[in-house]
């Protein structure tokens, strides 16, 4: 079941530690980075929720999980071919749209086969055994450019405006890396078939019409995302501000009007709603979700800060380069790319170490010192001056990680119902593509405006966001009731 997460990190590995490489390279500005990364939190925020509830509803020769997860890799491939040998920014930003797409359609349906498959008392396990797989993939992919540069002289620097063959050839080894092991995982792996996850399903009471008390709390809902949506698009209208904030404003009022949608539907006598069931999935989502929603949007606001700036920070702060042609801040990326494939190797080793601790603990309070250990780490790349002494903050960044990937999936697989699965791991993945999105949005001012475009402030804020992510997982309560 797992193996195939090895691929799929190969590919996230490569887009955090060469996506700001890339469009710096073909000439974007520090200010920019942000909103062009902006595709990566929009396509998980529309792909993981559907793909969720869809293959909850999918059934076939390859199970319901495994269509999803094969045919996404497949494009995947497609557009890690493409996007190392694009040759302007417009186009490396449609590439990246491309694959980010693709790669949440073949990782999403990952975390609910596990739920599927393994009873209660495994899953914490299983989530580590997983985390191991995502490590392993991410510590290959993130040293692969040192690696081939160093190792078997492949050109690690190019002429302006190229990208040095070294970057392209890891994405080409990436794609094939991807569609094997994804093979291996549809190949080899076997679903549990609709009715075994029936029987074990949680008890709860299907939703029918709307009482007055349900509609009039959902019209509430529906005029307060409205008006907050309108709000903001209004202020960044009249204070001229990004008009990346307007996405933020559409999401918003495209989630109040769809409360408004349900609410039709369900007076028409609609039992069934169709994609709009995930609007009423959302807002009765489980206690320790709802919880964990607020940990996972400071968390990943933290780690977006992280994935855009490492490269930028690294190379201005400790190599004193900021001229993308030259060797300096070649060699920069580079060493982050190693420093990615550190905190990856602490994870997956440390992994295992998680669920004795919980079962000792509990995975709340064992999350919460991992965030703070995470936090540690950001705040030791601000601190250190020598490039090399860097691998010390990263041991606790790979902590952090180890918990991220691992934890909060095991806690909502414990929380929700079996024949839910799909589409309630979807929905929580929207809050960890939804704080990506409002870095996205607020990055590039806070850093050019408040930090004087010093990229080593945005890891201090990253720091920063972990520790009060930390304090927000001390408040999740795994025994509250759906």
């Amino acid at each position: 079941m797992c193996i195939g997460l090895f691929g799929v990190q190969i590919v996230w590995g490569l887009q955090n530690v060469d996506t700001s490489r890339i469009f710096q390279t073909l000439g974007a500005e520090i200010a920019q980075l942000p909103i062009l990364w902006i595709a990566a939190p929009i396509t998980g925020l529309l792909i993981q929720p559907l793909i969720g509830y869809w293959s909850d509803r999918t059934w076939g020769p390859l199970g319901r999980r495994r269509p999803f997860v094969l045919g996404g890799a497949l494009l995947t491939a497609l557009a890690m071919v493409v996007m190392p040998n694009v040759t302007s920014l417009f186009a490396a930003s449609v590439a990246l749209w491309l694959l980010t797409a693709s790669v949440n359609i073949a990782a999403e349906p990952f975390r609910a086969l596990v739920a599927d498959n393994l009873p209660e008392e495994q899953r914490t396990e299983g989530y580590a055994v997983q985390v191991f797989f995502i490590g392993a993939g991410a510590v290959f992919s993130s040293a692969l450019p040192w690696i081939l540069s160093h190792w078997f002289g492949v050109i690690g620097v190019a002429p302006p405006g190229q990208l040095p063959p070294s970057v392209r050839l890891t994405f080409e080894i990436g794609a094939a890396g991807l569609v094997a092991t994804v093979l291996w995982t549809v190949v080899t792996t076997r679903e549990r078939p609709p009715e075994s996850l029936v029987a074990d399903a949680i008890a709860r009471t299907p939703r029918g019409p709307l009482s007055a008390t349900g509609e009039a709390t959902l019209t509430r809902s529906g005029l307060a995302w409205t008006a907050v949506g309108l709000a903001i698009g209004g202020i960044a209208w009249a204070r001229g501000l990004e008009h990346e904030i307007y996405v933020l404003a559409a999401i918003a009022v495209t989630f109040g009007f769809a409360q408004f949608v349900v609410i039709a539907m369900r007076r028409r006598g609609h039992t069934s709603l169709g994609l709009f069931e995930i609007v009423e999935d959302i807002l009765h989502m489980p206690g320790v979700m709802r919880r964990l929603a607020v940990v996972q949007f400071l968390t990943w606001f933290g780690l977006f800060c992280f994935w855009i700036y490492a490269i930028p920070a690294v190379s201005a702060h400790h190599y004193g380069a900021s001229d993308t042609t030259s060797a300096a801040y070649n060699e920069a990326a580079d060493w982050v790319g190693i420093l990615f494939a550190g905190y990856n190797a602490v994870a997956a080793l440390g992994a295992f170490l998680l669920p004795p601790i919980a079962q000792r603990i509990g995975r709340p309070a064992t999350h919460a010192i991992c965030l703070v250990l995470g936090a540690a780490g950001l705040f030791g790349f601000v601190m250190i001056d020598d490039p090399m002494l860097l691998w010390v903050p990263v041991i606790g960044i790979g902590c952090a990680w180890a918990a991220i990937l691992a934890l909060p999936y095991a806690m909502i697989a414990s929380a929700v119902p079996p024949d839910k699965m799909g589409v309630y791991m979807g929905i929580h993945n929207t809050f960890l593509v939804l704080p990506q999105l409002f870095a996205a949005t607020v990055l590039g001012a806070i850093v050019n405006h408040l930090f004087g475009a010093q990229a080593i402030l945005a890891l201090g804020l990253a720091a920063m966001a972990l520790l009060a992510a930390a304090l927000a997982a001390l408040t999740i309560k795994e025994t509250q009731p759906l």
